[in-house]
């Protein structure tokens, strides 16, 4: 049984630290509202703490999935900040989705402190934090990666460690990017079923078992068609994401046409108030288009 420290405890960090309770460790928590901290005591046991160098005192391990860089900063540093309160070795792995800049600053500053930094940005949704089965991708180094491997397992559907600090960020970029791609081509295809006179569910029935199919077409196509857009990851953090992505590739030269305009379609689902609708949401868009 390993000392834990859990920062962070949305949608998403809430149910992987009940995960890692429920395996044996000893897990403090932190959460910026206080209540869920102890709505989650109250729900899997362990401790809360009041701010989050108190929260990762003599933890091995301290995982964090907070909102953006800003909130990662807040929560490491400064005099209530995790890195004040770890001992030397002991292991911080972000598993939020952040610039990779802020992920090269923070593991500076922790390798100073004596302490191993790990980005390790996950995907899979709510329901594969909830269900254990998520994608880990990591960066940083091997050693600590190794170290904080088998915790990670716990809630993982795979785990990789892709190279240095930032590469587990870069690959979630990669991530998102992809997935921009996908649902609004599910989206468009829909949309072009209705307008065909066609039933979306016989169709999709047949074109989700060639190569069209996707995680993406499986999962939420009957919710698209019902135009129930309350699964999941939000507008506004995928807004977020590309915009990371975006400016990335500005920095690196890589050309994202595709990413960029799905990016201003989601723009139009903020203004059409749906900055808290799940991604799929890129189909509502069309049917207002009509």
């Amino acid at each position: 049984m390993a000392k834990l420290a859990f920062l962070g405890l949305g949608v998403m960090g809430y149910p992987m630290a009940g995960h890692l309770q429920a395996a044996g460790h000893d897990v403090c928590v932190y959460n910026r509202t206080a209540a869920k901290a102890e709505a989650w005591v109250a729900q899997h046991g362990g401790r809360h703490a009041p701010c989050p160098r108190e929260a990762a005192a003599d933890a091995a391990f301290v995982m964090a999935c907070v909102g953006n860089d800003d909130d990662l900063r807040s929560v490491c540093l400064g005099p209530d900040g995790a890195f004040a309160g770890m001992t030397p070795g002991a292991s911080f792995v972000d598993h939020t989705t952040v610039s990779a800049k802020v992920t090269h600053e923070l593991y500076a500053q922790a390798k100073e402190a004596g302490l191993r930094f790990i980005d390790a940005p996950v995907s899979g949704g709510q329901a594969g934090a909830e269900n254990g089965q998520l994608g880990i991708m990591c960066g940083g180094d091997a050693e600590a990666f190794a170290a904080a491997e088998p915790i990670l397992q716990i809630y993982a559907r795979i785990c990789r460690r892709i190279g240095e600090s930032g590469a587990g960020q870069l690959t979630k970029m990669a991530n998102q990017i992809a997935i921009a791609g996908l649902v609004q081509g599910l989206s468009e295809a829909l949309h072009f079923t209705e307008k065909a006179g066609l039933d979306g569910r016989d169709v999709i029935e047949v074109i989700s078992q060639g190569a069209a199919g996707s995680w993406q077409m499986s999962n939420r196509y009957e919710t698209m068609l019902d135009d129930d857009f309350d699964h999941g990851f939000a507008v506004d953090w995928m807004r977020k994401d590309l915009g990371i992505c975006l400016s990335t590739a500005d920095e690196n030269g890589a050309s994202l046409p595709v990413t960029a305009l799905v990016d201003q379609f989601y723009k139009d689902v903020q203004k059409m108030g749906g900055g808290r609708w799940d991604t799929s949401s890129l189909f509502k868009r069309l049917r207002k288009l009509g």
